[in-house]
C-alpha cells in the first residue's frame, strides 16, 4: 500500500473564503474602473461560480446574463484586460489583510512542514493571486513552502477537468495514491476525483449544497483543537480537527 507523501490544496474557498468578499469585489472594482455598469451581486456571483476561471466567468456572464451587451472580435481582448485589472484590485485587497485563512489551514500546513510532508497547490486562479494570498494571509515567504504551484492557465482545460491535478502530480513525480487533495466545490472534486485523488472537502456558503459524492470526508472547516469541525459525511476516525494522524488514517482507508 502506498504511503501518504503529499498534500495538494485548492486555494479559493479552501484555504480562504476569497470568493464573495475577495474576487467578487475585485471584479466589480475592475468593471467600475473600466466604465462598465456591470455589478455582480452575491447571488449573481454564486451562479457564475459554476464556471471556473475569471476570464471564462466573464465570457459566461456575457453569454448567459448580460446578453444585451454588444460583443465582437475585440471582446476577448477586453475580457483579458478586465481580468488583469481585476487581479491588481484583488492583490491590493489581499495586501490589506482583509481576507484571512480559514480555520485550521495555517496549523495543518505548519504541521505538514514540521513533519516533512510535501505540499502543493492546484487551482484555477492565477499565480499572482496565489502568491498574494500566501504572502499576506499565511506568512511572508510561504510561497516557497509549496513544492509545486499548479495555477491559472498552465493547462488548457480548467476544473472540473482533471488536467491541473494531473500536471501537479507529474511535477511532484508522485502517483495519485501517494497524495490527498483538499477542495471546497463540485468543480473541484470533479477535478480531483478525475485524477484519482482521495479528497477532503471543506464547504463554504457558496458550495454547501454541492454534491460531494466520492469525497473521503466532508467538513464545515478544517477545525482547531479548541474549535472542532462538524462532519457532514465520511469517517472522521474519532478526531475533531484535521491533523496529520487523521490524514494518514483517511489515506489508508
Amino acid at each position: 500500500m502506498s504511503s501518504l507523501q503529499a498534500l495538494i490544496f485548492d486555494v479559493d474557498g479552501t484555504l480562504a473564503d476569497t470568493e464573495r468578499d475577495g474576487h467578487r469585489i475585485a471584479f466589480n472594482q475592475a468593471f467600475k474602473q473600466a466604465g462598465l455598469d456591470w455589478n455582480w451581486s452575491i447571488e449573481m456571483y454564486g451562479q457564475l461560480l459554476s464556471v471556473t476561471g475569471g476570464k471564462e466567468r466573464m465570457a459566461y456572464y456575457l453569454d448567459k446574463f448580460n446578453t444585451d451587451f454588444p460583443t465582437d472580435s475585440s471582446t476577448p481582448q477586453m475580457i483579458k484586460e478586465l481580468h488583469a485589472s481585476k487581479t491588481e484590485h484583488y492583490t491590493e485587497l489581499l495586501s490589506t489583510g482583509a481576507i484571512p485563512l480559514r480555520p485550521g489551514v495555517k496549523r495543518l500546513i505548519s504541521e505538514a512542514r514540521d513533519n516533512d510532508m510535501r505540499i502543493a497547490i492546484s487551482t484555477t486562479t492565477t499565480p499572482a493571486n496565489v502568491t498574494a494570498l500566501l504572502e499576506h494571509a499565511l506568512e511572508k515567504g510561504s510561497t516557497d513552502w509549496f513544492e509545486v504551484i499548479a495555477a491559472g492557465d498552465i493547462v488548457p482545460a480548467k476544473k472540473p477537468a482533471a488536467d491541473i491535478y494531473n500536471w501537479a502530480l507529474k511535477q511532484l513525480n508522485l502517483e495519485a495514491s501517494d497524495c490527498l487533495a483538499f477542495e471546497d466545490s463540485l468543480n473541484g472534486i470533479k477535478s480531483s476525483l478525475g485524477a484519482q485523488l482521495k479528497t477532503i472537502i471543506t464547504i463554504n456558503d457558496y458550495t454547501k449544497d454541492d454534491d460531494f459524492s466520492g469525497a473521503s470526508l466532508v467538513l464545515d472547516q478544517m477545525g482547531e483543537p479548541d474549535s472542532p469541525f462538524t462532519t457532514l459525511s465520511g469517517d472522521n476516525h474519532g478526531d475533531s480537527y484535521l491533523n496529520l494522524d487523521l490524514l494518514h488514517k483517511i489515506h489508508a482507508a
